[in-house]
């Protein structure tokens, strides 16, 4: 709830002029920017590569998937309305893991399995989004009761 009165408070809350006005100009220009540099991409980049660190790479993706889903077991525990953006974070973090589980997996046994562990991460991150949902809508709720 502290959060929320700070941000009513400055210019850059919810209400605010400057994010009203250079938020959406920021995040569509990044958006449509995105698009052409996507093309340049599937242009340029090699269909195959080696890569270095590989373990770490993974190992790396689900220990920042575990800390997050710690840490917003804890805000969530505690009411904390911070528990949005940790759980935000988890979600969008299982779709990357199971996006790129998928598309790196050698055809066969790997992709098969590849596609079960999709499932349940997949699921984490249908329940952090609900998590997150649930709280915008709750933080939305009492900015409205405040205001």
């Amino acid at each position: 709830m502290a959060v929320l009165a700070v941000a009513r408070r400055t210019r850059l809350g919810p209400r605010g002029t400057i994010a009203r006005k250079w938020v959406p100009r920021v995040l569509g220009g990044v958006a449509a920017a995105m698009v052409p540099w996507a093309v340049v991409l599937q242009q340029t980049l090699p269909a195959t590569t080696v890569v270095r660190h590989w373990q770490a790479v993974w190992i790396g993706l689900d220990l920042m998937i575990a800390l997050g889903c710690a840490v917003t077991a804890v805000l969530d525990g505690r009411g904390d309305p911070r528990a949005v953006l940790s759980a935000s974070a988890v979600a969008a973090l299982a779709v990357m893991d199971a996006w790129f589980d998928v598309l790196t997996a050698q055809a066969g046994g790997d992709l098969a399995l590849a596609l079960v562990c999709a499932v349940p991460e997949l699921s984490l991150a249908g329940f952090c989004a609900a998590i997150a949902l649930r709280g915008s809508r709750e933080a939305a709720l009492s900015v409205r009761l405040a205001g």
